[in-house]
């Protein structure tokens, strides 16, 4: 559970020095620091949730999202989380963990993620496969010509490419123009090709 200071003040309102409590709680890691004025009490289960409310508004994304997923190979450590009209990019380190917050558009910003549960029932909030997948891309080079797309997708990102045809192709279309981006743009002229190929093969 994630407590801040109110909630604190609250449950140990009979102690003469609530900060105190707090601070011998830690000590004794009954209470787990995530920033000032936010603790857990079980942070291994909340980590989904810190990555919520340590900084935001934001919801999971990039990297560990396509992880979670399934959609690249590599298990990814860090949580890496999407927020927007932020004036540069963020990172905690708490208790080894680390969180990493990138700027997208705002436009962008209100479309594409999911309620999901920890092991507690506290909802998180993680990007869908395709709009993780957006988000992606919109932080790395700009590419404006599909090879060059194709080889960023499934050589650099390590996009499985049985997934990505898998994926909800017309609603990472509409997500992808929400981006005003070169790479996002070239996304879709090559999702449309994709689709036109599946419509003459079918």
């Amino acid at each position: 559970m994630i407590y801040d200071q109110a909630s604190l003040k609250t449950m140990y309102a009979k102690y003469s020095s609530i900060s105190q409590k707090v601070s011998t709680l830690v000590k004794n890691d009954k209470l787990y620091k995530i920033r000032r004025g936010l603790y857990s009490d079980n942070f291994k289960i909340d980590i989904p949730v810190i990555a919520n409310v340590c900084y935001g508004p934001s919801y999971i994304s990039f990297e560990y999202a396509l992880s979670f997923y399934g959609l690249i190979p590599e298990h990814v450590s860090m949580l890496t989380s999407a927020l927007y009209n932020k004036s540069k990019n963020k990172r905690y380190i708490t208790k080894d963990v680390t969180f990493e917050y990138r700027n997208i558009p705002p436009k962008a910003f209100p479309y594409g993620y999911r309620l999901l549960k920890n092991e507690e029932g506290i909802n998180y909030k993680i990007a869908t496969p395709e709009k993780a997948l957006c988000d992606e891309l919109y932080s790395k080079y700009p590419v404006r010509c599909i090879k060059d797309l194709e080889m960023l997708l499934f050589e650099d990102l390590r996009i499985d490419e049985d997934m990505f045809l898998e994926l909800n192709h017309e609603e990472m279309i509409e997500l992808a123009s929400l981006y005003n981006s070169n790479t996002l743009n070239t996304l879709i002229r090559y999702l449309k090709v994709v689709k036109s190929d599946d419509a003459c093969n079918s």
